[in-house]
């Protein structure tokens, strides 16, 4: 199976692919560069947008507004409104976008800032059934990384700290367990979930890898409740089944694969974010570009966040 070129923005840090389903765009962000970006299959057409922050991951709320978790532990709902030019239609080279004007789109701040993560950021996020949100942060020299729920009415938890590198996460398809990566000890681990009070409990390892095989990264859970994990510095995603065994890898022409998530009306497609645009020379001439696969293999939707201002 060949990756399909979609656009080539030499992301530094590609990451963060998630469908919108009114829209039917897939969006997605460059943390390092502070940008986030759309892509429209229907017309071909993709932009970049200047946030002006470091985005590590968002979600997409229920009534269509994007919840942005960023730098400093900082949410904020934002909406793509007045974007300046419209994108133009590519076929992946990054030329044949835009760059849009800074877009501010700042409609309310969930939280200003959590003071443990001044000098953080959020990394990789989820919304649950109910439309919580558990998002991860990064480690810096002076603390480890921690993993934390935001309710609905805007309260947030920490759920678990001592996290290395936290990243992506997902839920099975009976919605009783949640699993979420720590990539810098390899591992996916699995909890028992409860979906009434978004408690984690009984954490065990999913599934291992060593540290040859390179970064488990972000991931998504297919219709048959597989699961897909992106394998920065690994060049390729690992589909495992239920139970945590090896099925299926797929190869990329980059290093550096980032994340995974299913889009499209039937969401059959499948959209990868790719890093290291930076290092063409040595993550590969397409480093940093977004992919798509079609496969024949369905996906599911992703649960929308439902936080109040």
């Amino acid at each position: 199976m060949q990756p399909e070129l979609i656009a080539d923005y030499a992301c530094v840090v590609g990451e963060n692919p998630l469908w919108h389903p009114v829209e039917q765009r897939l969006y997605w962000t460059d943390i390092d560069t502070k940008r986030l970006f759309w892509y429209e299959p229907e017309t071909g057409m993709h932009q970049a947008l200047n946030i002006g922050r470091k985005v590590g991951g968002f979600t997409i709320q229920a009534d269509g507004a994007l919840l942005l978790f960023m730098d400093r532990g900082t949410v904020q709902i934002w909406r793509a409104e007045g974007t300046g030019d419209r994108g133009q239609k590519g076929t992946g080279n990054r030329e044949q976008g835009t760059e849009g004007k800074r877009e501010e789109g700042r409609e309310g701040i969930i939280i200003e800032e959590i003071p443990e993560e001044r000098e953080s950021r959020f990394n990789d996020v989820i919304a649950d059934p109910a439309g919580r949100v558990f998002c991860g942060t990064m480690s810096t020299p002076a603390q480890q990384g921690s993993l934390y729920r935001l309710d609905t009415d805007g309260t947030i938890t920490r759920v678990l700290e001592d996290i290395a590198c936290s990243n992506g996460m997902g839920f099975s398809r009976d919605r009783r367990t949640m699993y979420y990566t720590d990539s810098e000890r390899y591992a996916i681990y699995a909890f028992d979930y409860d979906a009434k009070t978004g408690a984690l409990s009984n954490r065990r390892i999913f599934a291992q890898n060593p540290e040859s095989e390179g970064l488990p990264d972000g991931m998504t859970v297919d219709a048959e409740g597989c699961l897909w994990s992106a394998r920065w510095d690994g060049s390729c995603l690992v589909r495992y089944t239920p139970e945590g065994k090896e099925m299926q890898r797929v190869a990329f022409p980059v290093k550096k694969v980032s994340s995974i998530v299913f889009g499209g009306p039937d969401y059959e497609d499948i959209y990868v974010t790719t890093a290291g645009g930076d290092k063409k020379e040595t993550d590969g001439a397409e480093a940093g570009s977004l992919y798509r696969l079609q496969m024949g293999i369905h996906g599911v939707p992703e649960f929308p966040s439902r936080i109040r201002l």
